[in-house]
This record gives structure tokens, C-alpha cells and sequence, in this order.
């Protein structure tokens, strides 16, 4: 009897996942292409702590924006590496690129949610977009980010860019954010409500219109959180605006992490709001549990045993349906 619970719990728990999953595919689409003709005014904003392995890389990239009027701003807080001096030289030879400091980080501020509110009341343009300091914009990516914004009649847009993987463990991780973006997120149902249930999105390039932001309250609305994915769009959705998704890999690049030990420690730090709410990570890592491993126990038991064809047919089933 505890068997067949068993099989029957994971063969649904695989199944909801991987249905969804197929529905999301044709839904989370690359965003369209854009009019030569179409230049919008955006302000790039990049909060910047420590980074001078990656600065220079991402404002060049930014700089290469097409079809964009742009100024980018970098907001060096308080690093201690060479990073404002890079900047700065850049600022030299763009005058599009402005160098501004972080005020001292006021209590119960985040410091990357209190670096993006600064960042956001010195951006002089409407269409506001965040990116860190890791993520390089392709030529034509902003104005394609933009233009989707304004298609899907949205406040906000984010999406997840190409994560560039070099370790195994980044290969083997950093593609469980699709998983649970795709497998347990229903687009159709964050396309027709504003609940903030269906907020997500994708802290490493946010677009924004401007004054829906400042509605929303903006980073300040969330200024305690360490996981902007998730808390900016719900914050937004909960002042009543659209938020949407696009697969942004087209429009952006990133490398997350330089080593095993970097991987570790981020997901280990979005684990804890990456859900959404600390209180919710054991009951959702049962689940998972429940619907992506115990299939293949299950199904090597039955194997090994030779017995019961019924419930290891349906244990077969929900390994399909979790590593299809």
C-alpha cells in the first residue's frame, strides 16, 4: 500500500511539472526583432561592488546598444578593488557613461536594492533597465527588450540571459532555474492576472517604464530582500502593474559564477527567497524530492525486484516525465 502511494505521488508530481513545462515552452518566447527606426531613451544602471573582473566588459557592451538612446550609469558601492577606476576612464571616453558613488547603506537596506534605488532617482530617462555588473547586452538586446515590454502592454520585463557555463557543477545546476521557471510558474496564468503569485523574473536585467516603477514603490518597495527576481515584479503586480517574462538569451549574456565554490554559495544565498519565502524550502524541496528522485528509486526497486509490472510501469513513466 505505501508503495503504490508512493508511485502514484511521484508519477502526478513529475507529470504537473513536465506538462506545464511543455505548455511554458511555447510561451516564454525570444524577444521580436525591432524597427531601425524605433530609438527609445534608456537609462542603463548597473550597481557595481568589487567588479573590476567584469565592469569594462559589461559597459562596452552596453555602449554597442543599437537603436537605443542611452546613458549609463554605474553606481560604485564602496568597492575597494579597481572598479571605479575603470569606470571612470571609461567616462573619460564616452560621455554617456556617468560615475556616481553609493551614499552610505541606510538600516534595514539590502545593499543591491538600496544601489538600484539610488541608481533609478539619477537616471534621467523613462525606460529604465538594471543589469549587473556580470552581464554583457547584445547589440540589438535592449531595444528588443524594450520593444517586448511594450508589446506585451507590461511595467516590467525580465528574463533569464545566456548563462555562460565552464565547470561541471555549473553545467550540472544553473539550468534547474529553467526547470522551475518552466515546470512551476503558469505564464498563460501570469499573462491574465496581476497577482503577485505569478511575479518572476530574473535579477540580472530588469526593464522598466520609469514612472510604473516609482508607482510600485521600486527597490525601495523591497528593500530588505536579497532576491530581486522574484520581490521587484511582485511588488509591481501588487501596485496593480503587468509584469512579463521573455527568454532573454538573445539580449543578454552572463557568467554567474568563476568556480564550484561561487555556485555553491549563490544558490545557496537565492535559495532562501528564490521561492519566494524561506518558510516555504522544505515543504517545495520535498516535493521535488518527491517527484524528480524517488521516481528513479522507485523504478530501480521495481527493476532490480522484478515485481509489481504495474507500479514499475508507472515509476518508469515518471522518470520519463521528469528527465524527458
Amino acid at each position: 500500500m505505501l508503495l503504490s502511494i508512493l508511485v502514484w505521488s511521484a508519477f502526478v508530481l513529475a507529470a504537473i511539472p513536465a506538462v506545464l513545462f511543455a505548455i511554458n515552452v511555447f510561451l516564454y518566447q525570444r524577444p521580436g526583432a525591432v524597427s531601425p527606426s524605433q530609438r527609445v531613451p534608456v537609462s542603463i544602471l548597473i550597481p557595481a561592488r568589487d567588479e573590476e573582473r567584469t565592469i569594462e566588459r559589461c559597459v562596452e557592451a552596453a555602449l554597442r546598444s543599437r537603436n537605443v538612446d542611452l546613458e549609463v550609469i554605474v553606481l560604485d558601492d564602496h568597492s575597494v578593488d579597481r572598479t571605479a577606476a575603470i569606470v571612470k576612464q571609461q567616462a573619460a571616453r564616452d560621455a554617456r557613461v556617468r560615475l556616481e558613488s553609493a551614499p552610505p547603506l541606510p538600516p534595514g537596506w539590502c545593499g543591491k536594492q538600496f544601489a538600484c534605488s539610488v541608481l533609478a532617482s539619477l537616471a534621467r530617462n523613462q525606460t529604465l533597465c538594471f543589469i549587473d555588473a556580470d552581464v554583457r547586452l547584445s547589440p540589438d538586446g535592449l531595444a528588443r527588450m524594450v520593444s517586448e515590454m511594450q508589446a506585451r502592454d507590461a511595467a516590467l520585463i525580465s528574463g533569464f540571459p545566456w548563462q555562460e557555463t565552464h565547470t561541471a557543477l555549473e553545467q550540472l545546476l544553473l539550468p534547474l532555474m529553467h526547470f522551475l521557471l518552466l515546470g512551476f510558474l503558469p505564464i498563460l496564468g501570469m499573462r491574465r492576472s496581476v497577482h503577485p503569485s505569478f511575479g518572476a523574473g530574473c535579477g540580472q536585467i530588469f526593464v522598466a517604464d520609469r514612472a510604473a516603477y516609482f508607482l510600485a514603490g521600486g527597490h525601495a518597495a523591497i528593500k530588505n530582500s536579497r532576491h530581486d527576481g522574484i520581490t521587484l515584479p511582485r511588488a509591481f503586480r501588487r501596485a496593480g502593474l503587468m509584469t512579463d517574462l521573455c527568454d532573454a538569451t538573445p539580449a543578454a549574456s552572463c557568467r554567474m559564477y568563476m568556480d564550484s565554490r561561487e555556485v555553491w554559495q549563490g544558490l545557496l544565498k537565492n535559495a532562501t527567497e528564490g521561492i519566494a519565502s524561506p518558510s516555504r524550502i522544505i515543504p517545495f524541496s520535498f516535493l521535488l524530492v518527491l517527484g524528480q528522485v524517488m521516481p528513479v528509486v522507485l523504478f530501480t526497486y521495481f527493476w532490480s525486484k522484478s515485481a509489481s509490472p504495474h507500479l514499475a510501469l508507472f515509476s518508469g513513466l515518471a522518470v520519463l516525465l521528469s528527465y524527458s
